[in-house]
Order: C-alpha cells, then structure tokens, then sequence
C-alpha cells in the first residue's frame, strides 16, 4: 500500500512510500486526507498551490504537513490529488481538492497539526521512500 497509517497513543501515524520522495509526499498527504475522510470521495475541483522550504527533509515534511492542514483550515476543504516537486530541501505542490461536505465526505475527525514525534524521511534498501510523522487530532 503505497500509504497507511499507525496508531500511537492518542494520536495517528501517517506513512506514504514511492519509488521517489516526492512520491513519498504525495503518498504521506493522502494518508493525511484518510484521517480525515475516504480520499476516494473528494472531487478534484479546485487547484491550490503551497510552496515549503525547510533545511532538512523532516522539518519539510512536516512543513508539507502543516500547509495541507492550514489550506484545508482557512478554506474549509479537502483534498484528493497531490502532485509534489521537490528541489534540495524546497517544495512546490499543487493539490486539488473542494469543499468540505460534511453529508457526503463524513469527517471522522479534525487534524490539528503534524508533529515531530516519529517524523522521518528516508530511503530504504528496497529502492523505496518512506515519510511519515504523527498527527495531532
């Protein structure tokens, strides 16, 4: 599964592997979604760009994280579709996404922030890329 979540304490763990790391970006952000609804019901409708730099991989991964929650905030959406470049330690995106509904897309819970606890980014001997962190819900 190219994303997933892991369970510690009170919060959830969100994990998303490629054969990249900004596949591993991707991934990790619609692990992110899938806290809060079934990614499969967000509409591709609206485009939003967010741009991170941080000076390590962790700290741009949560980074990425936190933009995504604060989007999804300040605009009352969801999103489905990511498409991530990654430059050194830059980050540009573009998600797409719409409005929250709250018949049709049922959120299961509100995500306050990405954490440091577990956070990391790495590459594994398979050839894959693993990013994960926990979520504050």
């Amino acid at each position: 599964m190219p994303w997933e979540h892991f369970s510690h304490g009170a919060d959830i763990g969100v994990r998303g592997t490629g054969a990249s790391r900004h596949e591993a970006f991707e991934q990790v952000a619609l692990a992110l979604t899938a806290v809060i609804t079934d990614p499969a019901r967000v509409s591709a409708d609206t485009m939003v760009e967010i741009r991170c730099e941080a000076p390590d991989d962790e700290l741009l991964l949560a980074d990425w994280l936190n933009a995504l929650i604060f989007e999804m905030a300040t605009r009352n959406m969801l999103f489905g579709r990511f498409a991530v470049t990654l430059h050194d330690h830059g980050l540009e995106a573009k998600t797409w996404g719409e409005p929250l509904d709250r018949l049709r897309h049922q959120p299961s819970v509100e995500v306050k922030g990405a954490t440091y606890t577990a956070l990391s980014v790495e590459w594994r001997e398979d050839g894959t890329w693993v990013a994960q962190c926990l979520v504050d819900v």
